[in-house]
């Protein structure tokens, strides 16, 4: 289970540190791409195989299926974190979601997304408002 928000800069060479609390669960090797609202999924391998198996089982007759297969699968980068817990982000995924240097990494239970600080910032402004309000529907019974 991924947790928590952490705030990694970018370097020169397109890389970010992943957290060190993360790293464990991506050492074996983790898969980035396209994500929701402009940010990046950063998933482990089999978490990857996972969250794609209903994307499989899908019919592959209806069009919005092709569009996110296409859209998903081509986007995908398999990466390996270096011995410092770095991974390089591929440029179309940086220029995708904004990337410059100040970066937001979340943990968001089964995968992690890496977010533009700016573009964060926005968003979490925008949930945080809504975050009590949608409660009820998002988690019936719950609250």
């Amino acid at each position: 289970m991924f947790l928590g928000t952490h705030t990694p800069r970018l370097d020169d060479k397109g890389r970010i540190a992943l957290p060190a609390r993360f790293r464990p669960a991506l050492e074996g090797g983790l898969v980035i791409c396209k994500g929701q609202e402009r940010c990046l999924y950063v998933f482990p391998s089999v978490g990857f195989t996972e969250f794609t198996r209903a994307l499989s089982d899908a019919p592959f007759t209806d069009p919005r299926v092709r569009e996110y297969s296409r859209t998903l699968y081509a986007s995908a980068s398999p990466e390996t974190p270096d011995g410092q817990g770095r991974i390089t982000v591929p440029a179309m995924l940086r220029a995708y979601a904004g990337l410059a240097k100040d970066c937001v990494v979340a943990g968001v239970n089964t995968h992690v997304e890496i977010w533009d600080a700016t573009a964060w910032a926005v968003w979490s402004e925008r949930a945080d408002k809504a975050f009590a309000e949608i409660a009820g529907e998002v988690l019936p019974g719950v609250f």
